[in-house]
């Protein structure tokens, strides 16, 4: 039996660019008020200081600017779930990137009041439709918005887990679009119709091969809240520490997930 293939999931192009406005804004408001101690602390993510995780915020959308300073390429060749899954080949030149402008930026609250800048003259001068290079491949710059969703989502919860009584908000309509990408590079990376994951209010995908379901409640369900997939899809929590800690529920012989994450890292 062929692979279940989930429907191709849309995103509201304007709903998408609130979202990306109002959780920069978030983490703008959040870095201003953190002390210089603050910014030296560490991150879970490898060695990086505060101070990096944010530049490094920064960087996911001044990746927007410079695609679009970019020619603009023939035609797409991802999809926003392939992004996702092609992210980990990426990471170590990153890291060396983001190190670099978080050297060169003494004045975080000036970098991130400049990239907001060109970000919004960006999106009042370009249509959604304009296809953007990035390093994952061609996408139109609506679908590269909703990568940057991920990435800010993402890392405002690496903010928060890195300064002890920051609670950075996350706004509704960023989380709903993250964890849709999310849940959808799950079902791209073991499609099938044997588990069903669960993500209410707002994702619900097929995946992993086997037995598939047509009616009733399926043999194989995951089930768990938003901020708890978007930790485990991106490798912020174990599979088996969120079993332990009741943060999911899995039930069938297909429901461990535990070799198919992260999809995100």
């Amino acid at each position: 039996m062929p692979p279940v293939k989930n429907r191709a999931r849309s995103y509201d192009p304007a709903r998408t660019r609130g979202a990306v406005l109002a959780q920069f804004a978030n983490v703008r408001e959040a870095a201003r008020g953190l002390a210089p101690e603050q910014l030296a602390g560490p991150t879970r993510l490898g060695d990086w200081t505060v101070r990096e995780l944010v530049a490094h915020i920064g960087m996911a959308l001044t990746a927007v600017h410079g695609a679009l300073a970019a020619p603009t390429p023939p035609k797409a060749t991802v999809t926003v779930a392939e992004w996702a899954l092609g992210t980990a080949v990426r990471a170590a030149g990153i890291a060396d990137r983001t190190r670099e402008v978080a050297a060169a930026q003494p004045d975080l609250d000036a970098y991130l009041a400049e990239v907001e800048k060109d970000l919004r003259a960006d999106l009042d001068e370009h249509p959604g439709t304009r296809l953007v290079a990035t390093t994952a491949g061609a996408v139109s710059l609506d679908d590269h918005l909703v990568t940057r969703v991920v990435e800010l989502v993402v890392h405002t919860d690496d903010l928060n887990a890195a300064v002890p009584g920051l609670d950075v908000p996350c706004d509704r309509q960023a989380v709903a679009i993250a964890t849709r990408l999310l849940a959808d590079a799950l079902a791209a990376k073991a499609p099938g119709g044997s588990t069903e994951v669960r993500v209410p209010p707002y994702a619900v995908v097929q995946c992993v091969e086997g037995p598939r379901h047509t009616r009733g409640t399926p043999p194989n369900v995951v089930e768990t809240d938003p901020l708890t997939w978007i930790r485990l899809a991106t490798g912020r929590l174990a599979w088996k520490e969120a079993l332990q800690d009741a943060k999911v529920s899995a039930s069938g012989e297909r429901a461990d997930l535990g070799g198919l994450l992260p999809v995100l890292s």
